[in-house]
């Protein structure tokens, strides 16, 4: 088959290498300058590594991840690290992230802790029938089975965080997973997720696949001999009929691209409610978290302006960025909220005071430069049930195929679930071709 491909994401270009490997020809069509979606990066004048433009990391159990760069033949780049991950409460962070610093913690008594830690193994190690609870809002679940005070300590601060107003709505299988699934080591790549994502894009390549970079797909529709046509913005020439297209973009996306699709399957494209992320990367001239802590997770009512400080340079040595000290700041917020609206400018501006609550002794003059990155969509909301209202990656529409982040459930979007789902769909579209049914 000849197969298109919109977006070189992880799970557009895991699909497009699993299905070159299969004979087929595919080309890729990506909006961007370079392959890597929300996982791609970029390179400061001085800088050795390149670094993503939302933060990014791996976990010790992303086996989907570490087959693939076992097969292109670089898993020795992948380095493992155990850095920290700790809350704010009461004024001051606390490392949460293994059974000691759990017993350690202030914020609960020890009758509080003990709900607290059966319901964490019961979640970890002894259940795996997410659809059990995704029946369940993590807001009730948790309260009730973990207590009440350690859901308002714990959980409460970090669902608001990462959903807002949704954040009573989410579902419990979306927190099993979480919780399943993640380690506290964590994973990054030699020369930055950007290098990872360039030797895959090569390999592509060398396989014989083809990738158009600033290639804005407008509308895919299907021609009377069965096969698939697409607009580009701007295109400069015809293109070929494609056998078979897979589309990586937002669900509100792709029913814009192929609106000739059955009206309930758009109906749940648009049914589906995301997120999107700001980001603000501060370069300092020296260390902001003298602990060495990496994450930050902060409750929105004790009053920072975003809900997780990143210090990539507590994880990633600030040798390989020139010397200097990376700082995110990240959020995850309705399209329409004030921070996609204003200025890069106005928005560094906003942040910048609150780097003085990791460190009394910060200035501004420790900003060597600032980066402001912004995506629509970047994090899917998990409703109670969500299984049931998840539109198939195969669309009722012979030889289109959809993968998006939304589609990884119940696991949280990632690099690992996306390059899971790519190869997924990558089989299904190879299968439609030995089964006729494209």
């Amino acid at each position: 088959m000849n197969v298109a491909i919109i977006g070189a994401g992880a799970t557009g270009l895991a699909a497009a290498y699993d299905l070159l490997r299969a004979g087929h020809r595919v080309t890729i069509f990506e909006l961007g300058e370079q392959p890597g979606g929300l996982a791609a990066g970029f390179k400061a004048p001085g800088w050795a590594w390149s670094l993503e433009k939302f933060y990014h990391h791996w976990f010790a159990s992303d086996a989907d991840l570490l087959r693939l760069a076992d097969e292109l033949g670089v898993r020795d780049r992948v380095i493992f690290r155990r850095p920290i991950t700790v809350s704010y409460w009461e004024g001051r962070f606390y490392p949460l992230d293994s059974p000691l610093a759990v017993l350690a913690f202030p914020g609960l008594s020890p009758i509080e802790k003990l709900p607290f830690g059966l319901a964490l193994v019961y979640l970890k190690y002894l259940t795996r029938d997410w659809r059990a609870l995704e029946r369940y809002t993590a807001h009730a679940w948790s309260a009730r089975w973990m207590g009440r005070r350690a859901y308002e300590v714990i959980w409460q601060p970090l669902l608001e965080g990462k959903f807002g107003e949704y954040y009573t709505q989410v579902n419990m299988a979306w927190l099993w997973a979480r919780i399943k699934a993640r380690t506290p080591r964590l994973g990054t790549f030699v020369g930055g997720f950007q290098a990872f994502f360039d030797a895959l894009a090569a390999r592509i390549c060398a396989l014989g696949g083809v990738i158009h970079y600033r290639a804005r797909v407008e509308r895919l529709w299907r021609e009377d001999d069965g096969r698939w046509s697409l607009r580009l913005a701007a295109s400069t020439g015809d293109l070929p009929r494609f056998d078979a297209v897979l589309s990586t973009v937002s669900p509100r996306a792709m029913a814009r691209l192929a609106p000739q699709l059955p009206a309930d399957y758009l109906a749940a494209l648009n049914a589906l409610r995301s997120l999107g992320a700001v980001m603000v990367i501060f370069a300092l001239d020296r260390q902001l978290d003298a602990q060495g802590y990496y994450w930050h997770n902060l409750p929105k009512r004790a009053g920072f302006p975003y809900l997780a400080m990143c210090e990539h340079t507590n994880f990633v040595p600030a040798a390989h960025f020139g010397g200097q000290h990376l700082v995110y700041c990240g959020d995850y917020l309705p399209p329409d909220h004030p921070y996609f609206s204003m200025s890069e400018e106005e928005l560094r501006a906003h942040f910048l005071p609150s780097l003085g609550r990791f460190n009394p002794r910060f200035e501004p003059a420790w900003v060597q430069a600032a980066w402001v990155f912004r995506e629509p969509y970047a994090q899917p909301v998990p409703f109670v049930n969500h299984s049931r209202h998840i539109p198939a990656t195969r669309t009722p529409l012979p030889g289109l195929f959809f993968a998006s982040m939304s589609q990884v459930y119940p696991w949280d979007r990632g690099t690992n679930y996306a390059i899971r789902l790519g190869r997924e769909v990558a089989a299904q579209i190879a299968g439609s071709a030995q089964d006729g049914t494209r």
